[in-house]
């Protein structure tokens, strides 16, 4: 594999308003993220509600400016791009290579567009096709999502959540990108839908080549899509490694707790101990000194409430932690024996 995407020291700040006080806030969404892309592969970025991961997307494909750091894009065409480098007319064409699927299909698609319009715009905008030529993209990428020819002029209301979804995908694929931002992208549909969901982005990626960054809070359709796993704490990466190995042996206290949080229909066949948690997510405005989750951490010692971990490869392996006990710590995988999650 040839690296497609790395993010390079990356940071994002928020500047809130002090209120009656007057005095403005600093707000670390992303603290010092680094991490590749490589193509072909499935990327998923996990963690709770709060912990970054969906600024991190909207910061890789520039919906938001960084704060520091960097976004590199290492198109097979030869010769990198630093996209955080970039003004809006100069990022515009490197838009066609980089696309992204929202959560909620619902609101990211206009209820006043047909949803053949909902799809061609980007062609329209990026002037890659008009007139016959237009419409037959348009239909035929409508298509491959399962979306037939004769829907084509009907608005987003009249679909269901997942047809909906679909659209979202489409209008994400028609201009033939290399890397796909999935958002929380099955999140909002039943699980019976969000198998079909699953399945098509998977058959979409065989089929046009795609690299995609999936970002979810569920490990369960993380361990069945993603090749590798990126899991974020207070905007921090406390552990990154191919999936197989997260599920097996996670490195981190962290990816331990979400491993645990895992339904399973036999709780008896879970390896080794509960992943005992301490307190609650601290607030991103006053975030503790040292490593992040030692406030919550039961393995936490001294030297984690003053030193913040660095993110390092564990034992020579292809998977790195942010944790100072990572190469001793005895962490429970998801659970013993049992079959990965599947979707049919």
């Amino acid at each position: 594999m040839s690296t497609l995407l790395s993010v390079e020291h990356l940071s994002k700040h928020f500047t809130l308003s002090g209120g009656l006080i007057g005095k403005e806030r600093r707000l670390d969404a992303l603290t010092d993220i680094n991490l590749t892309v490589e193509a072909g592969e499935t990327l998923a970025i996990v963690g709770e509600s709060g912990c970054g991961k969906t600024t991190l997307g909207r910061c890789i494909i520039q919906a938001q400016p960084v704060s520091e750091g960097k976004v590199v894009y290492h198109p097979k065409s030869g010769g990198d791009v630093e996209l955080t480098a970039l003004t809006k007319r100069e990022i515009k064409p490197w838009r066609q290579d980089i696309r992204m699927i929202f959560q909620d299909p619902m609101s990211s698609l206009n209820p006043n567009m047909r949803v053949f319009d909902i799809v061609a715009e980007p062609l329209r905008i990026h002037k890659i096709a008009k007139g016959k030529a237009l419409e037959e993209l348009v239909i035929s990428t409508l298509e491959k999502v399962g979306i037939p020819a004769e829907a084509a002029g009907r608005y987003p209301h009249a679909f269901s959540g997942g047809q909906r979804q679909r659209i979202g995908i489409a209008r994400a694929l028609v201009l033939d990108p290399k890397l796909v931002i999935a958002d929380e992208a099955v999140s909002a549909l039943d699980v019976s839908i969000q198998a079909q969901v699953l399945n098509l982005l998977e058959d979409l990626k065989a089929e046009f080549g795609l690299t995609y960054i999936f970002i979810s809070h569920d490990l369960g359709v993380v361990n069945y899509i993603a090749d590798r796993v990126v899991v974020m704490y207070l905007g921090h990466v406390v552990e990154n490694a191919p999936t197989e190995m997260l599920f097996e042996r996670p490195r981190h206290p962290y990816s331990e707790l979400l491993l645990e949080a895992l339904p399973i229909a036999d709780p008896l066949r879970r390896k080794g101990r509960s992943a005992e948690v301490r307190g609650e997510i601290p607030y991103l405005g006053n975030r503790p000194v040292g490593c992040p989750f030692h406030t919550r951490c039961k393995y936490a010692e001294d030297r984690c409430r003053t030193e913040r971990p660095a993110l390092r490869p564990i034992n020579g392996t292809a998977q790195e932690a942010a944790c100072h006990f990572a190469e001793k710590l005895e962490l429970s995988g998801a659970y013993d024996d049992a079959p990965a999650r599947t979707y049919a």
